[in-house]
């Protein structure tokens, strides 16, 4: 064979059985490597993701409640014989059942609670007017100074003492007419004398839980919300603002004027959950908040989810201050 012959040859010699074996072996390990890298990185991509949403939806479900729980008692005005010391409400035929500015539902052994608050929406802030006269120039007229911040369709509040009634605005007389009259649908307790205010549109309000999200009046408003677990923040009387103690809802009835105006705050805290399931049990146990012998914190109860305990959970707390209810201190 001639050189030439054997350069040409040389030239066609390929990678031989065992080197094809070892590069198939070297590039299954880098897959292998690159893959896992991959997985693990992934991993932690939804953990963060996940963390960052619980984060996130736990501060927006927090700043619903609390905008909201603001408003609770407008505009029950803080004057004598305000409406906070009504002993006896006549609820009329306005659909109303309660003017209590919060009312908390315990979901009792660490399921979630419930969070009833009540405002009205008056743009002059419910100030009353007092009744002059009765039935004129027609039977359901009331004759006041001003009718200003009274519309048609306002939620009317009568107050005499601790005797309240409510009813339906039907009409009024132009603001610039001094006297006013206000035309109510029910007369109850309107005699000279009263204190009338308008309170706009009174709303009644319901936050809970379903379905692992925030619902506001049965709407869900807010994802990855598994528990609210919520405290009355009390005083030791209705004239003082300084909470002493706080209490279960279960401890206490809002129906009764002595303890509904001792509620001074709300202690509210917000559990949200990272929608990443984890391979195994990363949660023990989850407080609602700090708590003390004097008043134990709630440990949450999420076993409606067998898988509860391979979740990770973020805990929002904060306190809300009643302030239509601290205002009226000195007239309660």
């Amino acid at each position: 064979m001639t050189s030439k012959t054997r350069h040409i040859l040389q030239r066609h010699n390929g990678f031989t059985l065992v080197e094809i074996m070892v590069g198939l072996a070297i590039g299954m390990l880098a897959t292998l490597i690159i893959l896992q890298v991959i997985s693990v990185f992934e991993a932690q991509k939804r953990a963060t993701t996940g963390t960052a949403d619980a984060q996130t939806n736990g501060s927006i479900a927090l700043f619903n409640i609390t905008r909201e729980l603001n408003l609770a008692g407008y505009p029950l005005m803080p004057i004598a014989d305000s409406p906070l010391e009504c002993t006896t409400v006549t609820f009329g035929t306005t659909g109303i059942t309660s003017i209590t500015p919060v009312t908390l539902t315990d979901g009792a052994s660490g399921v979630s609670d419930t969070i009833t608050l009540r405002y009205g929406n008056s743009a002059m802030g419910g100030i009353p007017a007092t009744i002059e006269a009765m039935g004129a120039p027609n039977p359901n007229d009331a004759t006041v100074g001003n009718n200003l911040g009274c519309a048609t369709g306002d939620i009317a509040l009568i107050s005499n003492g601790t005797t309240c009634a409510l009813t339906v605005v039907t009409g009024t007389s132009p603001a610039s007419t001094v006297p006013a009259t206000i035309t109510l649908t029910e007369t109850t307790n309107a005699t000279s004398g009263a204190n009338l205010a308008c309170l706009g549109v009174w709303n009644e309000i319901d936050f809970a839980v379903n379905g692992g999200n925030l619902v506001r009046e049965g709407v869900p408003v807010v994802a990855g919300i598994v528990s609210i677990q919520a405290q009355y923040g009390l005083s030791d009387s209705a004239n003082s603002n300084q909470v002493t103690q706080w209490v279960e809802p279960s401890v206490i009835n809002t129906s009764s004027i002595a303890d509904r105006n001792r509620v001074k705050a709300i202690r509210i805290a917000i559990v949200a959950r990272n929608s990443k399931m984890e391979v195994g049990n990363v949660t023990t146990a989850i407080n609602a908040w700090t708590g003390s012998v004097s008043s134990p914190a709630p440990t949450l109860d999420l076993s409606a989810d067998p898988d509860w305990q391979r979740y990770r959970y973020r805990v929002f707390e904060t306190i809300v201050p009643l302030r239509n209810v601290i205002w009226a201190r000195d007239t309660l």
